[in-house]
């Protein structure tokens, strides 16, 4: 095993999944605290990583059907 590396099951994960994984937390991170003046620059730098945009979606996903704070499912936009 490597030094310094996470781990993703037995696998080790190396500097370039590390970064794309940190992209994403930050970009959820970004988003949970509301913070969307970020997300912008964020999922730029994301992709500049190598980022898919499927993976991009599925956090905004995740952070759309979430309920937390300013997430009341009832006060959102219906189209």
């Amino acid at each position: 095993m490597e030094e310094n590396a996470l781990l993703n099951g037995e696998e080790a994960l190396g500097a370039d999944q590390i970064l794309k994984v940190t992209a994403l937390l930050y970009l959820q991170e970004a988003l949970a605290t509301q913070k969307y003046e970020s997300c912008r620059e964020l999922i730029d730098t994301a992709k500049s990583l190598g980022v898919g945009q499927g993976d991009i979606s599925a956090v905004i996903k995740d952070y759309l059907s979430t309920d937390g704070p300013g997430r009341l499912r009832q006060n959102r936009l219906r189209s």
